[in-house]
């Protein structure tokens, strides 16, 4: 089967004109991908090159993400004894079990000091100057510390809450485990997307899977607490049957609010 398989339904009804030709190629060429992506459920035995793979996941690591903290990592199962284990704890699901690649996305909460430190050692145009320094140094740690006993985290909304008040809107500080995980998750979710568009990119396919068990996963891969798996990605050549039926989105305008 070819890589090149045409988008479904739906598709933008978006006109180009008026759009200069470069800028015109680039939508056209940008909603081709984002139209033809499915969650592929069968893959063909294809293999995806080695520079491929790599260079969807350059592309997947430059995601948005706050304060370039990046806190990701993505492992691929490559070892035939994990992999059968990995597809078993997938629940044998046939995007799994026929994927030519299976990447665990992983967000870390213990990596954001280090990160915070190599911001500063690797800026890249020159020394830090002393506001990235300073935001590194000291703001970055007062976001995310909670301190024994959580005792830096009251302290934290006490002072968030008087300065609401006197000043008016502040950005919410971590206060819990749970906040931190969910910032981790987040920006993790959001090289995940990259990945699946970058993989379509290329001519290949993908399917993110939600439906492991974590904690057998965890042992899999000899993960630690503050390692969390956001989400399986099955990546190949799409199947001739490996999509189950039409694309369809509910109505635009139940979900799209103008206030």
């Amino acid at each position: 089967m070819s890589h090149s398989s045409q988008p479904s339904q739906p598709q933008s009804t978006l006109s180009y004109d008026g759009l200069q030709a470069q800028d015109a190629a680039r939508l056209a060429a940008f909603t081709e991908v984002v139209e033809s992506r499915r969650s592929v459920r069968k893959f063909t035995d294809t293999p995806i090159p080695d520079d491929v793979l790599r260079d969807c996941l350059r592309l997947a690591m430059l995601a948005p993400n706050s304060s370039n903290l990046q806190p990701w990592e993505f492992y691929i199962i490559n070892t035939p004894e994990k992999r059968a284990k990995a597809n078993k704890i997938c629940m044998n699901q046939n995007a799994a079990r026929t994927a030519n690649k299976l990447i665990a996305v992983v967000a870390r909460t213990d990596t954001w000091r280090e990160h915070a430190k190599q911001n500063i050692r690797k800026f890249p145009d020159g020394p830090a100057p002393k506001r990235v320094r300073t935001y590194y140094e000291k703001i970055v740690p007062l976001d995310f510390l909670r301190g024994p006993g959580g005792v830096v985290s009251l302290a934290k909304r006490g002072m968030t809450k008087a300065v609401r008040q006197l000043k008016g809107p502040v950005k919410t500080p971590y206060y819990t485990f749970d906040d931190i995980k969910n910032w981790a998750t987040n920006n993790t979710a959001l090289a995940a997307e990259n990945l699946m568009l970058a993989l379509r990119a290329h001519g290949f396919d993908s399917c993110p899977m939600g439906g492991f068990d974590e904690p057998a996963l965890k042992r899999l891969l000899k993960l630690g607490k503050h390692h969390h798996v956001v989400m399986m990605i099955a990546a190949g050549e799409r199947a001739d049957n490996g999509i189950y039926h039409s694309q369809f989105r509910f109505d635009y305008d139940q979900f799209v609010k103008e206030i």
